[in-house]
């Protein structure tokens, strides 16, 4: 059986991070291991508290799962502080991990700020060179481009500079009211697009944990990166498509995103 790693923050409701990215390897046939980035008190409606695993121990949680299990995919979220990303970057250099796919996870769906502005720089200097992909949607973009987007052009533009400037593939996602559901993959300077037909379902907490899980589980399994994102973005699709509600919050984002669907080969 494959495996995949997750490097990210532990989310309280259950619908994004740590326990997302779980779900969503599980139901995409690899085996999940985790390394806690930070633990959360947040639900749908917002992020009202988070405590930082220290470097040490996140060093120690890494080094504990690659003396042992080795993954086949390394998927990384929600990291907010320089010293972190530092360690992660570092671990994943000693033991020249593979597949890596980054959520540059800088603010979250309810408009939370998830990452420090220094962390932004290292992410940038010591992470991102090793990725194999980033994914980042378009707030993210801009700040990795130090562009405007607001068209589908200027989409093509930024996902290129990404491209360019850090070495690795860009799927840009569009969701942020410039494409509706449709993503753009920028690799080695060929682009290509996913298009997609927008879910009308307000379960949407944590879909973008749920992305970039999914692409390391197939890219864990081999699938090249344009098969992977494809097979990504179907089970995505149906995992939103299910419309299953689990919440009672007031907030604009009052359920929990739930995965479901059946068992990805």
């Amino acid at each position: 059986m494959k495996t995949a790693l997750s490097i990210a923050g532990s989310d309280s409701c259950g619908g994004a991070g740590i326990q997302a990215d779980i779900k969503t390897m599980t139901m995409n046939g690899v085996y999940a291991m985790t390394a806690i980035t930070a633990l959360t008190a947040q639900n749908t409606t917002g992020v009202f508290g988070i405590q930082e695993s220290t470097p040490d121990f996140l060093k120690q949680q890494l080094d504990a799962v690659f003396g042992d299990i080795f993954p086949d995919a390394v998927k990384i979220g929600m990291v907010s502080s320089s010293a972190l990303i530092g360690v992660i970057a570092d671990r994943l250099r000693f033991y020249q991990a593979k597949n890596i796919v980054v959520d540059p996870v800088m603010v979250s769906t309810s408009e939370a700020r998830l990452m420090k502005t220094d962390a932004v720089e290292t992410l940038e200097k010591e992470l991102l060179p090793l990725a194999a992909l980033v994914t980042p949607n378009i707030p993210e973009a801009q700040v990795l481009s130090q562009t405007e987007i607001k068209t589908e052009s200027e989409m093509e533009t930024a996902a290129r500079l990404i491209n360019e400037k850090f070495g690795c593939a860009v799927l840009l996602k569009g969701g942020h009211s410039v494409s509706d559901a449709n993503d753009l993959l920028v690799s080695n300077g060929k682009v290509n697009w996913f298009r997609g037909k927008r879910i009308n379902n307000p379960n949407t907490h944590g879909t973008g944990c749920t992305l970039s899980s999914a692409i390391a589980s197939n890219l864990a399994k081999g699938y090249d990166l344009e098969t992977a994102v494809q097979r990504a973005k179907d089970y995505i699709s149906g995992a939103l498509g299910a419309m299953l509600n689990l919440g009672q919050g007031s907030g604009p984002m009052n359920h929990a995103f739930c995965i479901s669907g059946e068992f990805a080969n």
